[in-house]
C-alpha cells in the first residue's frame, strides 16, 4: 500500500484496486523508459533541422553530407552544438558545402 500512496479514488486504499493500479503503473513505466529514447532523438532532430534550415540545407541533406564526408557526430552532439556552440556547427556546415 506504500507504493500506491497518493493515487486517487479507491486505488490508494482498496487492496484489489491498488494491486492492479501498481501493476499498470509499472508496465507504463517500463514502456515509457524505452519511449524516452525515441522522444529525445526526435527532439535532437528538430533542433538540428531548425539550425540547418537557417543555413540553407534541409535535415536530410545535412545528414547525408555528413555521412558522405565521413564526419561521425551523433545527433545528440549535433543538437548540443546547434544550441550551445553555433559557430562550430556553422563551420561544419560551411565545410560540407
Amino acid at each position: 500500500m506504500k507504493s500506491v500512496k497518493g493515487y486517487t479514488w479507491g486505488r490508494k486504499n482498496l487492496i484489489r484496486l491498488a494491486k492492479t493500479a501498481q501493476t499498470k503503473a509499472g508496465a507504463h513505466a517500463f514502456t515509457d523508459r524505452r519511449d524516452k529514447k525515441g522522444n529525445f532523438r526526435a527532439l535532437w532532430n528538430i533542433k538540428i533541422n531548425a539550425f540547418v534550415r537557417a543555413h540553407g540545407l534541409s535535415y536530410s541533406q545535412f545528414i547525408s553530407k555528413l555521412k558522405k564526408n565521413n564526419i561521425s557526430l551523433d545527433r545528440k552532439v549535433l543538437a548540443d552544438l546547434a544550441v550551445n556552440n553555433k559557430k562550430v556547427l556553422s563551420n561544419i556546415i560551411t565545410q560540407l558545402k
